[in-house]
């Protein structure tokens, strides 16, 4: 497995691409919140799961959902899902994650 990186100043950066990179998706995405980092994997070898990109920064978040404002740059946690001009994130905090432990351990 090939793992290629894409580190954030902070959270609100990392939010920031993916509200940008992901359009096309819901507007709810998951991320994990692992061993110090907020990150997400995209696979770049859909085909194979040779080779994926990891965008992170480092922080934490609890588990839950955060709403994220594109023009202020801001986000919080809520209750639920509430207004389609925010995007959405559900922070899980898995127990285990063997890619994202490889990933760090290569970083």
């Amino acid at each position: 497995m090939h793992i290629e990186y894409e580190e954030f100043e902070n959270i609100e950066d990392f939010f920031m691409y993916m509200a940008s990179a992901a359009p096309p998706m819901k507007n709810t995405m998951p991320i994990n919140s692992y061993k110090g980092f907020v990150m997400s994997f995209i696979p770049l070898s859909p085909s194979t799961g040779e080779t994926y990109l990891m965008l992170f920064a480092k922080g934490s978040l609890d588990s839950g959902i955060y709403e994220f404002d594109v023009s202020s740059k801001s986000y919080k946690k809520v209750e639920g899902v509430e207004r389609a001009d925010k995007v959405y994130f559900v922070s899980i905090i898995p127990k285990r994650n063997t890619i994202a432990d490889i990933a760090i351990e290569n970083l």
